[in-house]
Parts: structure tokens; sequence; C-alpha cells
């Protein structure tokens, strides 16, 4: 539970802070034991991990659902939604690649390479927020201020 304190009915002054990021994925393409909770999610419930980390994107949460549907019933699949989402996340966050190197991962490691997005996404997204408690003024008591 979150507690505020405002210094004479001030408001504390918040800054966002900025950090920079690499133009490399923050995580290999075998790294799943960096974060157990997406390996774990991604091995042992892959169609609800893949909606999950789609809507974590802001897509569609259904969307990687084609990919599975197409598969199933041995269609081509015209949309890759592994390789679009993967493309999707390296423009985003402005990561070197290409779209040979995104096609044979989302391929032949899909469950690898959507571990690697949603580490991605994860790691990227996390806003840090720094609070100045201190005022810009001091206001004094009333009887304080009156006195020589």
């Amino acid at each position: 539970m979150a507690t505020n304190i405002f210094m004479n009915n001030q408001q504390p002054q918040t800054t966002t802070l900025i950090t920079a990021q690499s133009d490399q994925w923050s995580t290999g393409i075998l790294g799943c034991c960096d974060d157990m909770d997406i390996c774990c999610f991604g091995c042992w419930c892959f169609p609800c991990f893949t909606c999950d980390t789609a809507s974590r994107f802001g897509e569609c949460f259904c969307l990687p659902l084609l990919d599975m549907c197409a598969f199933r019933f041995c269609l081509p699949s015209c949309a890759n939604i592994s390789m679009s989402m993967r493309v999707a996340v390296r423009y985003r966050y402005k990561i070197q690649g290409d779209m040979t190197g995104d096609c044979m991962y989302a391929t032949f490691c899909t469950v690898c390479s959507w571990c690697q997005v949603a580490r991605e996404i994860k790691r990227r997204s996390v806003t840090f927020t720094l609070v100045n408690a201190q005022p810009k003024g001091t206001v004094l008591p009333k009887e304080i201020r009156n006195q020589p």
C-alpha cells in the first residue's frame, strides 16, 4: 500500500528518468534462464503466453492464435505473427537485426524467440519515477512569520 506524504499541503515534484537503451537484445535467444517466470510460462502454456506477450506489447490479445490456427490446419501462414511481433519489437526498441534473422528465429526457434521478445518487452517497459520531497519554498506558520 502506498502512502503519500505532503509537506505544507504541497504535492512533491516528480521527474521521470529516461534510461539509455542498447541497440542490442538485452538477452540472447537461448537466455531463457534469465527470467524463469517467462521461461516456464512459455514452455508450459505457449498459446496463453503468446497472447499475453502480444497484449503487453499493445497488440490484439488473440493475434498470435492466427499462427496456431494456420499451423493446426496445415495452411500456409501468410501473416507470420511470430516474425511480425519480433520485427515490431526490434523496430520499437531500435534493436539491430534484419528480417532474415527474425524469420529464422520465428520459424525454427519459436518458443525461444517469443521468450526473448517477452523478456525484452518486460525489461524495456519499466519506468522509473524519482520523487523530490523537498518543497521549493518554505512556508512558515503565521506565528513565526510575525516575530521580529
